[in-house]
């Protein structure tokens, strides 16, 4: 047999090893507690490597992308189809998180304790300020905002210098060749970090169920399988209509996005998935100057987990109370979520203020987010894996809508999507 026609054994992939630290934390986390509290700073270092790459990977990576592109009205059409886009797939979730909680009903039969009141009533007198939002869109100091890690305002702040390095042609040419140095090296840092994956997610987890215990799920566990119902069900729609409308099998796509998605699961923080996404999307073909726009936007105006969570968590605790909740005010209420949940990724805290102030809003007792609290750990999880894949999935729509995803590019990117 030639040399050529042997293949190299492969060994566990990445994501294999990072589901494996998930479990085995878990496991470690329920057996010794103890020492499960005690790994906590191991999983708060790994996540802390994360955050430290994103700044710099988004920063380099839109002045590389907006520079490339130099069509200034391709980079309006970008936003102004991703938000149409994002828009879409808010309302599809909280429909189908109204739909599931009014069907199995899991606030219904809940023993109403004390406990964290204080929590909740501290979260009611807090206000999502949306004009303020709007205007701090534009930072005072781009290096404060970077070093808040504010992902709107690094945003807004990398559109302009990048349409401003495009604009002066060759002089700006060191800089673009500079911040696609940085964003190829930052890439490759990534990859190093990624390494240490699974121990940092095996800290996390075995923290997590160490401190909190598998017992506090029981009495909401209604609660939980609802919203992962909800979430499961919002995919599945969102994937087959995309799939339709933009002609791609969305299952390839989440089998390329299996180590972010995992990664966001395990970790419950969208910006540790961040890099290894935009990683993944431009090696399944999405060109990078759409992954490096799309997505960040998205983590600030597209997070459909957090938006299903809202209006399920709201419509739970009018249940737990015996609150009628007629139809036409959930509607109402669903209008209201709409627009208080744009912009909430830069708020600390921001589901359960949204949440707090919907519940005062409409008339039911603010004590009632006090129950969630508790679980809230495990529906953080599964909400901000929601979050990451339809920002994946808004970044995919928008590549077919510009007619930069080729039908061929797509034949590839399957092909490899099994390869891996």
């Amino acid at each position: 047999m030639s040399q050529s026609t042997i293949k190299p054994k492969k060994g566990i992939g990445l994501s294999t090893q990072i589901f494996l630290g998930l479990i085995l934390g878990i496991i470690f986390g329920y057996l010794f507690p103890e020492y499960g509290k005690a790994l906590k700073p191991v999983g708060d270092v790994f996540i802390r490597m994360i955050k430290m790459i994103v700044v710099p990977l988004v920063f380099s990576s839109l002045i590389m992308g907006i520079a490339g592109t130099g069509d200034f009205k391709k980079l309006g059409r970008l936003g102004a189809k991703s938000i149409i886009w994002f828009e879409i797939a808010t309302t599809f979730a909280l429909i189908v998180g109204l739909f599931v909680v009014n069907v199995l009903q899991p606030g219904v039969g809940v023993t109403i304790s004390g406990g964290a009141g204080g929590a909740a009533a501290d979260a009611a007198k807090k206000t999502i300020d949306h004009m303020a939002m709007i205007i701090n869109l534009v930072p005072t100091n781009v290096v404060d905002a970077m070093a808040r890690q504010d992902m709107l305002q690094i945003i807004t702040f990398s559109v302009f210098f990048g349409v401003a390095a495009a604009a002066i042609g060759s002089k700006g040419r060191p800089v673009i060749d500079l911040a696609i140095s940085v964003a190829e090296i930052m890439f490759k840092f990534t990859h190093y970090v990624m390494m240490l994956a699974p121990i940092g997610i095996f800290g996390s987890i075995a923290y997590t169920v160490g401190t909190y215990g598998l017992g506090m799920l029981l009495p909401l566990g209604k609660l939980i399988l609802s919203l992962y119902l909800a979430l499961i069900l919002f995919l599945a729609i969102v994937l087959v209509g995309a799939s339709l409308v933009v002609r791609v099998n969305f299952f390839h796509v989440l089998r390329a996005l299996k180590e972010p998605l995992i990664l966001a699961f395990s970790t419950a923080a969208s910006e540790a998935a961040l890099p290894i996404a935009m990683e993944k999307l431009e090696k399944f073909g999405v060109p990078k100057h759409i992954v490096t726009f799309v997505l960040p936007l998205g983590y600030t105006f597209n997070l459909d987990g957090s938006t299903l969570y809202s209006a399920l968590a709201v419509v739970f605790i009018s249940q737990v109370y015996g609150i009628p909740f007629p139809l036409e005010t959930q509607i109402i209420m669903l209008i209201t979520l709409m627009l208080s949940t744009k912009g909430i990724a830069a708020v600390p805290g921001a589901s359960l203020i949204v949440i707090a102030g919907t519940a005062a809003a409409f008339g039911l007792p603010v004590e009632g987010v006090a129950i969630i609290l508790g679980v809230d750990r495990v529906l953080d999880m599964a909400r901000t894996a929601c979050n990451v894949c339809g920002n994946c999935v808004a970044s995919v729509v928008v590549a077919r809508w510009e007619k930069e995803l080729p039908d061929e590019s797509l034949q590839v990117a399957y092909a490899q999507s099994y390869e891996e």
